[in-house]
């Protein structure tokens, strides 16, 4: 088993949950986070426990900074020094922006760009002082070029701040050994289907069928390796060629 330490958040189902078990069979030590009532972690850690049998779950929804030290702080007691964060939490509305409320405004910016920012700033500090850290964000398909999705006004838009502020990180802080990359899943029809399940399923990208939750873990795994350390402000779509915004 590997002495880093990986965090996914998220990762009580959908993809957090797939992407969790790549890391757990790569030899990561690993804790994430389900929503409080929300989805029960037992599914997860089940399945992580082939590779970690001491795998932590810990209940958090990163709904402020304090919430976010305080993960951070769980984490490192009972796990040792956080190395590599995979910040798979991004609620999603989708709505026209004329039936859409104030709550779901709240709701887009504070679950997707403000727990990435309270996440970040409660994880930088400890990576900048050991000198490495992998910082691996999600956008939606076409968000680093802003590119427009019908009913996907509120969340476009905080997933395009997502993105900014990712590539941003990476420019202020990869002189202390941190990396920060973005993915952009598109086509992923059923995040539990495997990836032969999923080349089953018919889509309209370039290759003809949906992607998978292997797919997207691939290429987290491929972003948070030590030897990844010149992949840096990295936006990567997982989507088989496809163009348009699709989540």
């Amino acid at each position: 088993m590997s002495s880093r330490v990986a965090l996914v958040t998220g990762a009580a189902s959908g993809l957090g949950a797939g992407i969790a078990r790549a890391l757990a069979a790569a030899g990561y030590r690993m804790a994430f986070t389900c929503r409080p009532a929300g989805t029960l972690p037992h599914a997860t850690r089940a399945a992580l426990a082939e590779h970690d049998p001491d795998a932590l779950a810990i209940a958090n929804d990163l709904s402020s900074f304090a919430a976010a030290a305080e993960l951070v702080a769980a984490v490192e007691l009972q796990r040792g020094p956080l190395d590599i964060v995979v910040h798979a939490v991004g609620p999603i509305v989708v709505r026209s922006f004329a039936a859409s409320s104030e709550a779901d405004y709240r709701a887009m910016i504070d679950g997707n760009l403000g727990s990435a920012v309270a996440l970040a700033a409660a994880v930088l500090p400890g990576m900048r002082a050991r000198g490495f850290g992998r910082l691996v964000f999600f956008g939606m398909n076409g968000t680093h070029v802003t590119q427009p999705g019908r009913l996907m006004s509120l969340y476009g838009a905080a997933k395009a701040g997502v993105v900014a502020f990712a590539r941003t990180l990476a420019l202020e802080e990869a002189r202390y050994g941190i990396t920060v990359n973005v993915i952009e899943p598109g086509d992923i029809r059923d995040k539990t289907a495997t990836r032969d399940e999923a080349r089953l399923i018919k889509a309209d990208n370039p290759t003809g069928h949906a992607g998978s939750w292997e797919d997207i873990a691939d290429a987290v795994c491929f972003a948070v390796g030590d030897e990844a350390g010149f992949l840096n402000g990295m936006v990567l779509g997982v989507n088989g060629g496809l163009v348009n915004p699709h989540e």
